[in-house]
């Protein structure tokens, strides 16, 4: 029985990915269905290549599927046009990966400010709001410097102030601290649970470290192109 917010913000229907190069077919999505509830920090365990990442690619409209349909507050996402997708992304959805994808010419500021900036405010509305979530995340005193002059751990909180800075409905953490040390992962992930917390805002964070996905809500293993409940 689902513990959290009855509301569910995204559900996933017998959603399939197919690769076809003309000479293969490897189908690495099989009718899968998922379901993720208002404030749940959800974890996806897997081999490598097993489709965590194509799984979180398609979640958040970055890939096609081959069948099947992915609903994000009731929308159904891969039916909308690559404009209104890319709206709906900047309205609703987060995104973390292992690597920060800072844009390096701009400050830890301007980064988290910029996709306020995208989405039509005021550069004062969205320095003011970059700001205070990268007070946040504990780096107000970093907040000029560029990502170059930042440490590992510091450009992912960073990257998760961007996430996290247009109040989304869900962020998708791939591997977010795959690059990072042992206890600068730790801190990342505790940040993370933090956040969640004080904002509600939902986490789907693909993983391959278990002590890790243990600290989640719930945990689901990816295995031959379906998913699978993980006894906590």
């Amino acid at each position: 029985m689902n513990k959290f917010n009855e509301n569910i913000i995204i559900e996933c229907n017998q959603l399939e990915k197919i690769y076809d190069d003309g000479a293969n077919k490897v189908q690495v999505l099989k009718a899968l269905d998922l379901k993720v509830y208002e404030g749940e920090v959800l974890s996806i365990i897997g081999q490598s290549g097993s489709g965590k990442s194509t799984l979180l690619h398609l979640l958040g409209a970055l890939d096609e599927p081959s069948s099947g349909t992915v609903n994000i507050q009731g929308v159904d996402i891969h039916q909308l046009s690559a404009k209104k997708q890319g709206d709906f992304r900047n309205k609703y959805l987060g995104f973390v990966y292992q690597f920060h994808h800072l844009l390096p010419e701009f400050t830890a500021l301007e980064n988290v400010a910029m996709p306020l900036l995208i989405r039509g405010n005021s550069s004062s509305e969205a320095s003011s709001k970059a700001l205070e979530l990268i007070d946040r995340v504990g780096l107000a005193h970093r907040h000029t410097h560029k990502p170059g002059e930042l440490s590992g751990g510091e450009r992912q909180r960073i990257a998760l102030a961007r996430a996290l800075v247009t109040e989304p409905t869900c962020v998708f953490a791939d591997e977010p601290t795959g690059n990072l040390d042992q206890e600068t992962a730790d801190e990342t992930y505790a940040l993370m649970l933090e956040l969640n917390k004080s904002l509600n805002t939902s986490f789907i964070i693909v993983t391959h470290d278990m002590q890790l996905a243990s600290q989640m809500d719930r945990t689901l293993k990816l295995t031959h192109g379906l998913l699978e409940e993980v006894n906590s």
